[in-house]
């Protein structure tokens, strides 16, 4: 067996296959997934890689220990959508003696990035290892990290990049297997109608690394050598040559997971692949690529135009999905009650059925401490060896679940948060978990111990019709009562929980 071997199986989409996860250095397991775009708050397809790769991440730190895995994902604080947001959110004040278009810019990233970490906390992730922010890698920098500046000059020098009309363009001519990933062949793609033919390009599929920023526009002075002669052009980087510089900064010019949506595929990781390969000279950058599927909402694509984008915010805050708003937690179930690489139909139903299994997941556990180690989290752990069947674990959760209800063992409770973890999921004690359904729900629980107190003294005086209106009313609001006998006193007590 070899070396770092853990049990692992994932599919590599730059194979088209599954395969054993073999580390570079299994005490150094490095992992890339590309971060926001910081633009606008982040919408419910957002969440769904940043909550796969999240299971990943925590089954790396499970197998191979905490301090052994190093997960990057960045922030791109740098895009033309961000400036346009930036002239469209603060135009008016933008030259007029209150901002320039540099502040504005960082308005704008600094309010989106803020939502985006309070967004992805309340559905349960880790943070990431390392989150760098684009701007901070454009040039040369006094740590040595790689920039995009340097990696840019690095592909003229080794005649994979070319400056034509303010622009320094990738020749995706000079990489004999230039589209492996998407398996697109560059012949095919200069023949294809969707490429765009620009007269500057030397090829169709050229992209952009550097483009000259106008006056009025974000720029940074980059100076590069073509031909041995200087040439500065002030201006930005192209989308691609980011992720690029900000994977190399961190974990070197070849790791071992590069993590993404699946329409990032072509052309942005195709162009990862082209431009850390050629400008460093190696013959992959990531050994393993991971893909998650695509998001549709009640059976249609999720947008604008069909009143139908929703944000993580919205759904956690506002009643704009089915009417109330649901716990981070719920949205994350649903996520991972479909296999990351298959399509996934978003919906109020999934919602309401991710809810109620984390109801039951939650009575079971109460509010015991999760233990540390067991048969349990093992055996969720095989599960998600493979591939990460989330829907396999879930399964063998529910499994636990039973064994723990029915034995009424605290240890095989304990055992169950324990595993669970492994998910991202039960990290709350069943107090919190009611307490954020009441909040969601929209409850006033002072509202509601005053008519459960005033049923309680109905209960007294055998006024069992008033007492059953009180209760009739509360199951209408979704609170189910359950009453049971003080051990102390002797007397009828009630708890309540939110049921939908």
């Amino acid at each position: 067996m070899s070396e770092g071997f853990k049990g692992l199986v994932v599919y590599n989409t730059l194979t088209r296959r599954k395969e054993e996860f073999i580390p570079l250095d299994p005490s150094r397991v490095r992992m890339y997934v590309c971060g926001p775009t910081v633009y606008d708050f982040a919408h419910i397809g957002n969440a769904r890689p940043v909550i796969v790769f999240d299971v990943l991440f925590r089954l790396l730190r499970h197998l191979y220990g905490e301090d052994k895995v190093t997960y990057v994902r960045n922030i791109t604080d740098v895009d033309d959508k961000i400036n346009a947001r930036a002239l469209r959110d603060y135009g008016v004040e933008i030259g007029a003696g209150k901002l320039t278009l540099n502040e504005a810019i960082r308005a704008v990233t600094e309010k989106t990035a803020d939502q985006f970490h309070k967004d992805v906390a309340a559905i349960g992730t880790l943070p990431p290892t390392v989150e760098p922010r684009a701007t901070e890698f454009v040039l040369p920098r006094e740590d040595g990290r790689t920039d995009m500046v340097t990696l840019i000059q690095n592909l003229i020098d080794r005649g994979h990049a070319y400056a034509a009309k303010g622009e320094i363009l990738f020749d995706t001519a000079s990489m004999h297997d230039y589209g492996e990933l998407s398996h697109r062949k560059l012949d095919e793609q200069q023949a294809g109608a969707r490429v765009a033919v620009e007269a500057h390009k030397k090829q169709p599929a050229d992209f952009v690394l550097w483009k000259e920023s106008a006056p009025e526009e974000p720029g940074w002075d980059a100076e590069f050598k073509i031909d041995g002669q200087p040439l500065t052009i002030r201006g930005r980087p192209g989308w691609h040559i980011e992720c690029s510089a900000m994977s190399a900064a961190y974990l070197g010019e070849v790791f071992d997971i590069h993590g993404g949506g699946l329409d990032l595929i072509f052309p942005h990781h195709e162009n990862e692949i082209a431009q850390s390969r050629c400008a460093h000279g190696t013959h992959t950058m990531a050994r393993y690529w991971m893909h998650n599927g695509f998001l549709q909402v009640e059976g249609r694509k999720m947008s604008k135009s069909e009143g139908n984008f929703v944000t993580i915010n919205e759904l956690l805050e506002t009643d704009r999905f089915g009417g109330r708003s649901w716990p981070g937690e719920v949205l994350r179930l649903a996520m991972l009650m479909t296999h990351y690489r298959q399509p996934i139909d978003f919906s109020v139903d999934k919602l309401t059925q991710a809810e109620k299994v984390l109801d039951r997941l939650y009575r079971v556990v109460g509010n015991v401490e999760a233990a540390e180690t067991s048969e349990t989290k093992d055996e969720v752990a095989a599960r998600l060896k493979d591939d990460l069947n989330t829907w396999e674990a879930l399964i063998a959760l529910q499994g636990a679940a039973d064994a723990a209800e029915t034995k009424k063992d605290p240890a095989l409770a304990a055992a169950l948060k324990g595993a669970a973890n492994l998910l991202g999921l039960l990290t709350k004690t069943h107090d919190e978990w009611e307490a954020g359904k009441r909040q969601s729900a929209g409850i006033d629980e002072a509202a509601i111990e005053a008519q459960i107190e005033q049923r309680l003294t109905f209960l007294k005086e055998k006024n069992f019709q008033e007492a059953d209106r009180i209760r009739a009313e509360l199951t209408s609001q979704g609170v189910q009562l359950m009453d049971y006998k003080d051990t102390e006193t002797g007397e009828r007590r009630t708890r309540w929980e939110v049921k939908r």
